[in-house]
């Protein structure tokens, strides 16, 4: 099985909220739907810095980031738009924007086709929400990271569970 490096982003605004993106795998419907950070596949030789960079100005629109560290490393098996069935290799990494309205103009077709919304969150709404939010235990492992306090190395919070 191939394994796709991913940078995923845990993009925080001025304020304080991070930006998460509701959507769902390919194989889904949209009574499914997850949120989840901004971020994906990561080109041959590009760094999980550019990368980050790359992804938020596609999916957000936002250029001026000011990137942290890299918290969580996470593995998952799942499914791409195009039905290939992949091992995710994501490290998530800080980083912070002005905010604002993202900009959906960099959207790819699946991207269109697959993501319902995309909105800020305050800690207080992760914290209140019944919705799903991946990875697992996001809300629990969040507060710290929002409120700056980063592990010294990244944290693996792989959860031995297959996606479908």
């Amino acid at each position: 099985m191939r394994e796709r490096p991913t940078a995923r982003v845990l993009l925080f605004d001025q304020v304080g909220q991070i930006l998460l993106m509701k959507g769902r795998l390919p194989s889904r419907s949209q009574g499914s739907s997850s949120w989840f950070t901004v971020g994906g596949g990561m080109e041959p030789g590009e760094t999980v810095e550019a990368a980050a960079r790359r992804e938020v100005a596609e999916e957000t629109g936002f250029a001026d980031l000011q990137l942290g560290p890299v918290v969580w490393h996470r593995e998952a098996m799942g499914d791409l738009a195009s039905g290939e069935r992949v091992l995710f290799v994501e490290r998530y990494i800080v980083a912070h924007c002005a905010g604002g309205e993202p900009s959906r103009a960099g959207w790819e077709s699946h991207e269109k086709d697959l993501i319902d919304d995309l909105r800020w969150w305050s800690p207080a709404e992760i914290a209140d929400t019944t919705e799903r939010i991946y990875p697992q235990r996001f809300a629990a492992l969040l507060p710290g990271i929002a409120k700056g306090i980063y592990p010294v190395k990244p944290l693996d919070i792989t959860v031995q569970r297959v996606l479908s």
